[in-house]
């Protein structure tokens, strides 16, 4: 199964790592929605004291900024919860720990994951979701497995990382130390 894997594991782990732990949030930093009339005011402020338990546990790690939000962001993240409220405890938890992943994020890491988001929506449709079938593998893979693949893919020097990932195909396995570049790329 793990030679499966080695295809299109350079994009894979990139989504893993950052792209995709943006989806559920990437809304929370997107300028706010634009009112087709202007007349209408922003939605007030909302003290963190005065959000429901359900949106508390949800939105957590957003309480030591969440006074200094914005009112529309606020709007915007009190409108997901409602919806993410909705949901069984278990995808709640993920959310929830999903936000606090982000929140820990730098800007520069955030602004990786949301680049690694626009390819991953620029991939034409076959693409994504051989892509996304091949993540649901790496998934029900044995945690052991996980680990070492993704080892794997943090010890490769960064350039060796770029070949691959520019040439999935042609390996299955990672390239050793002293490989040369794969044809075409004249030493790069």
């Amino acid at each position: 199964m793990i030679r499966h894997l080695h295809p299109v594991l350079p994009l894979l782990l990139a989504i893993v790592f950052a792209g995709m732990v943006a989806t559920p949030l990437h809304a929370q930093d997107a300028p706010p929605p634009r009112s087709t009339n202007a007349d209408i005011p922003p939605p007030p402020p909302r003290p963190w004291d005065s959000l429901n338990p359900a949106e508390r546990e949800v939105l957590a790690p957003l309480q030591p900024e969440w006074n200094r939000m914005p009112p529309r962001k606020q709007a915007h993240m009190l409108m997901r919860a409602e919806h993410w409220s909705t949901l069984p405890p278990d995808r709640r938890e993920e959310i929830r720990q999903r936000i606090a992943h982000w929140q820990a994020m730098t800007p520069e890491q955030r602004k990786q994951a949301r680049a690694n988001e626009r390819k991953f929506r620029q991939l034409p449709p076959q693409q994504r979701e051989q892509l996304h079938r091949t993540f649901e593998r790496f998934q029900r893979l044995p945690p052991e497995q996980r680990q070492r693949l993704m080892h794997e893919w943090r010890n490769l020097p960064p350039a060796q990382r770029q070949r691959w990932s520019q040439h999935p195909g042609h390996e299955h396995r990672p390239p050793p130390p002293d490989a040369p570049p794969p044809p075409g790329h004249g030493g790069y």
